[in-house]
């Protein structure tokens, strides 16, 4: 039984970042079809075949988003196209609500796809959902400023991911007392998340100096 749970979880490990990023697919592969058919009749593809063949427009609906991908990664790679994108990022940054969406989605994008997850910077435990119970979750800032003002307490912030989906979660604040910082690498504790707590870390032993 132990060694079916164990496969289990590798295969969710597996699976699981796999279905996310096909969903993300999805949506633009939908997104670039609802455009596709927003074209004039003369310009659609049934109309350069001459004959309508059954998901042509959802075939190069992928291939667009596929050749936009790539493009958009090759332009990463040289100055002028990061130049670009910030150039784009700018403008949405001028935009109140929009500047605001972008910023955190692209912080969680860069987390999960980026293979040193400097976006979230520590694991800990928090207090959530009562007192009595506790939440792994991800350190991702200081309150300062108007927060500490306000509140007279040291603040920090944290995004406490949902499982087995850590795309999605909870942004709260908690004074530092309340929190504790664990001895695990970022890459373990969304490890730990995606197989609901199967997967451990492993647990580090304190070092004794030799004594002489």
């Amino acid at each position: 039984m132990g060694g079916l749970r164990r496969y289990f979880v590798a295969g969710l490990l597996v699976w699981v970042p796999l279905g996310i990023t096909a969903l993300i697919i999805e949506v633009m592969v939908d997104m670039m079809y609802g455009l596709l058919l927003q074209l004039p009749p003369a310009l659609r593809p049934d109309t350069f075949f001459g004959v309508r063949i059954p998901g042509l427009d959802l075939l190069i609906a992928a291939a667009a988003v596929l050749v936009i991908v790539v493009l958009t990664g090759m332009a990463m790679t040289n100055l002028f196209g990061k130049q670009l994108v910030r150039l784009g990022e700018r403008l949405l940054e001028r935009i109140p609500f929009v500047r605001g969406v972008y910023g955190a989605v692209k912080q969680v994008t860069e987390t999960l796809f980026s293979n040193s997850g400097q976006s979230f910077r520590k694991v800990v435990l928090v207090p959530y959902p009562h007192p009595a119970a506790w939440s792994l979750a991800f350190l991702t800032g200081e309150g300062t400023g108007e927060m500490r003002r306000k509140t007279g307490a040291e603040l920090i912030s944290v995004f406490i991911p949902t499982t087995p989906n850590p795309t999605s979660g909870f942004f709260i604040m908690f004074p530092r007392k309340d929190v504790i910082e664990l001895d695990i690498s970022v890459d373990e504790g969304l490890k730990m998340l995606l197989s609901v707590g199967v997967v451990q870390p492993k647990e580090r032993k304190d070092v004794v100096a030799p004594t002489a």
